[in-house]
């Protein structure tokens, strides 16, 4: 008898523990999901700003060579740092009559 509630006990802790692993086994199987996920998207991040930073890049130096030629054909330039100025409108849709209105 003492035996048989024992084993009744062992088997009912048993399978306690198997659907614990089992549940355990599928946050896993969803975690990895989950970290494959983030990868790819991590990959993908990755390979936007590379792409970015070259046309970055290639515009820097298509501006440099064109400043360039400008100042050899001797052409007058105003050029303005976006950063100090950056609260000012002086993009080709300003109107400076604006200004004058009362």
């Amino acid at each position: 008898m003492i035996r048989e509630r024992l084993c009744r006990d062992y088997l009912r802790e048993i399978e306690r523990l198997e659907l614990s692993v089992r549940e355990l086994e599928e946050e896993i199987t969803e975690l990895r999901m989950q970290l494959r996920k983030k990868t790819e998207e991590v990959t993908s991040l990755s390979i936007e700003n590379t792409s970015l930073r070259h046309k970055v890049e290639t515009l820097e130096r298509r501006e440099k060579i064109i400043l360039d030629f400008l100042k050899k054909l001797k052409v007058p330039l105003v050029l303005i740092d976006e950063e100090e100025f950056g609260d000012v409108d002086v993009g080709p849709n300003s109107d400076s009559r604006e200004m004058r209105k009362p």
